[in-house]
């Protein structure tokens, strides 16, 4: 039912889209002339789409708290996943750190000299 409900609404916020792309921006309808008595005039396109714009949001607002009212009633209790909460990640051993010797430092006698010379 819910997905349902969700496709109805995807389709009606498309279609509200495109009506209110196709207004201008002043008011109007879609501009397209015609005869002066018929129902797409300019003045009769306005209506139409001011009408459909209307209907189109107040469904998908409906819609929208009908949607939540179902999402919310049929929520079931929240389980907590617990199968981790005994397991302890192994611990890697990590090298003790070196320090960094100091320009002009002696190094120390356990400290080897670098094998490759370095570039000056």
């Amino acid at each position: 039912m819910f997905a349902f409900l969700l496709i109805v609404q995807t389709i009606i916020a498309a279609s509200l889209v495109g009506v209110i792309l196709m207004q201008r921006s002043e008011g109007g309808g879609l501009g397209v002339g015609g005869s002066s008595s018929g129902f797409m005039t300019a003045r009769g396109a306005a209506d139409f789409l001011t009408r459909s714009t209307a209907i189109l949001g107040g469904a998908f607002i409906i819609l929208s708290i009908i949607m939540a009212a179902i999402a919310g009633a049929t929520g079931g209790p929240v389980e907590v996943d617990t199968s981790l909460a005994n397991s302890v990640a192994p611990v890697q051993q990590e090298r003790p750190a070196q320090a960094i010797p100091q320009p002009g430092a002696q190094p120390q006698q356990n400290e080897a000299a670098p094998a490759v010379p370095l570039a000056q």
